[in-house]
């Protein structure tokens, strides 16, 4: 494996980033060495101290590591539940309940697993940003650049995910009365104006709206089908309920990509981990409550409405409620899905930010509230969201846009790239204890399956969508078309 030499920590954190090395907001700056390599000592009890980043502020800039434990929470309780769990009753008409909840737990404790992995990682390279920073360390330049790329395609593909949505909820709620074209365009204008503030605190704070509007959401839907079977339920209509299911290979694959979306949160964790107070501390509390909310969240609505909608469950979920209720669903969840591409949208306008400001030796200025730093994170943002415009109207279809982004990089950014920071951590004792071995196997399973998901997961996620194009009830033939995505 790769060490972590001199030269990759100076490129990562340059020296001239206008602060002075020896103060540090009596934070402590410590040396990373290569002798603290073992997984282990993260877990001896001392506290380690926090590392200056560059995001500490300055003379005339203002402190970006000001996010708490409770911030951080909220952060990532907006970052990831939002639109994941909309595609998962589905999920479980594919697969059966017990395979479908199976599933749905596995896949959230491997990504609680990977998610810890990187708190460790992170602990040890205090001066990473983001999580490409830290694919420098492991793979040096080429590794750096490949995964920059797939970064941007990931926070691309799941902002433009968020357009789709909106679009989605506001021809339900419209009955079609713009163009499709222009109801992403609207959603993206909205994104757009949400990004502009440059802390990911800012993010934080739409956490509670975030999480009432899609809980209040849910339980409406919910309430709707105990009481009233779907739209499209005879009237005579008997729940044909799957306890195991019987799905082909790329229905199945399919069902755990969307399994896979709504746990795709991890690409923004080191961006948080990096504007905290204390990371090292507060970020294993803030994570815990994610993946316990997120987890127990998940299975509740899942198995609700797919019992309570049967064979009539739909994807985004809240189609499955009867017409007026879906409309009044779709207004109350608005908030969780513009929360979703800011959490997105904000990690990739960040990451190219701390990019443009190192290359361009503006380091100093990253926190500084001047018309330079400005006008360079609002050119960003702008050319980020045109971007997602596309991207939506290419792919404008719920399932198809997560499923495609699940395949091409969430599987890497969940999984893969936390095993390769495993495999650097502990190269020298993978078989040192009966432990090492067990997660030894479990980390090379996480990189072949993040393989596996590039394949054959692009394969069934890019012909569904192909289907769907050439099927005749649809009335979304192509790309930028006018035509009705939603449900009815």
């Amino acid at each position: 494996m790769a060490s972590y030499s001199q030269d990759t920590h100076n490129d990562i954190y340059p020296s001239d980033q206008g602060h002075d090395s020896s103060k540090t907001n009596s934070k402590e700056k410590v040396p990373l060495d290569n002798e603290k390599n073992d997984i282990d000592d993260l877990h001896s009890g001392h506290h380690v101290p926090v590392v200056e980043n560059g995001f500490g502020g300055g003379e005339g800039a203002k402190n970006f590591r000001n996010m708490t434990k409770w911030d951080t929470t909220f952060a990532l309780l907006t970052n990831q539940v939002g639109l994941g769990v909309l595609s998962l009753p589905s999920v479980l008409k594919t697969m059966g309940i017990i395979p479908g909840l199976i599933a749905i737990i596995g896949i959230g404790l491997l990504s609680w697993y990977t998610a810890f992995v990187l708190k460790q990682f992170f602990g040890k390279h205090q001066q990473c940003l983001n999580v490409v920073d830290m694919t420098r360390v492991v793979g040096g330049r080429p590794l750096y650049i490949i995964s920059g790329i797939a970064l941007m395609v990931q926070v691309i593909m799941t902002a433009a995910s968020a357009s789709v949505t909106l679009s989605i909820a506001f021809n339900t709620i419209s009955s079609h009365a713009v163009c499709t074209v222009g109801f992403i365009g609207i959603a993206c204008l909205c994104c757009w104006v949400l990004c502009a503030p440059r802390t990911s605190k800012f993010v934080s704070q739409s956490g509670i709206p975030c999480m009432v509007s899609v809980i209040a959401a849910s339980i409406l839907v919910m309430v709707s089908l105990g009481v009233k079977n779907p739209t499209a339920a005879p009237a005579d209509w008997h729940k044909d309920i799957k306890i195991v299911a019987n799905p082909d290979f790329r229905s199945g694959l399919n069902a755990c990509l969307k399994i896979c979306y709504a746990y795709s949160g991890n690409i923004n964790f080191v961006t948080y981990m990096a504007e905290m107070i204390d990371p090292v501390r507060d970020f294993g509390f803030a994570l815990a409550w994610l993946e316990v909310v997120s987890i127990l969240f998940y299975v509740v609505v899942a198995i609700a409405i797919y019992c309570l909608a049967g064979e009539y469950t739909v994807s985004p979920a809240l189609g499955s409620a009867p017409e007026l209720i879906a409309k009044i669903a779709y207004g109350i969840v608005l908030p969780a899905v513009l929360s979703t591409g800011l959490a997105f949208g904000h990690t990739g306008i960040k990451y190219v930010y701390v990019v443009v400001m190192k290359r361009f030796k503006l380091q100093s200025e990253m926190t500084t509230n001047n018309v330079r730093s400005w006008s360079i994170w609002m050119t960003i943002v702008t050319i980020f969201w045109l971007l997602c415009f596309i991207l939506s109207n290419a792919i404008p279809v719920f399932d198809s846009i997560l499923s495609i982004a699940s395949a091409t990089t969430i599987s890497w950014f969940t999984f893969g790239f936390s095993a390769i920071f495993w495999f650097h951590m502990n190269w020298h004792q993978l078989f040192s204890s009966p432990t090492k071995i067990l997660l030894t196997c479990l980390n090379t399973f996480l990189i072949g399956i993040s393989l596996f998901m590039n394949a054959a997961g692009l394969w069934s996620s890019i012909t569904e969508l192909l289907d769907l194009f050439a099927a005749d009830s649809s009335q979304i033939q192509g790309v930028f078309s006018c035509g009705s995505n939603s449900i009815f």
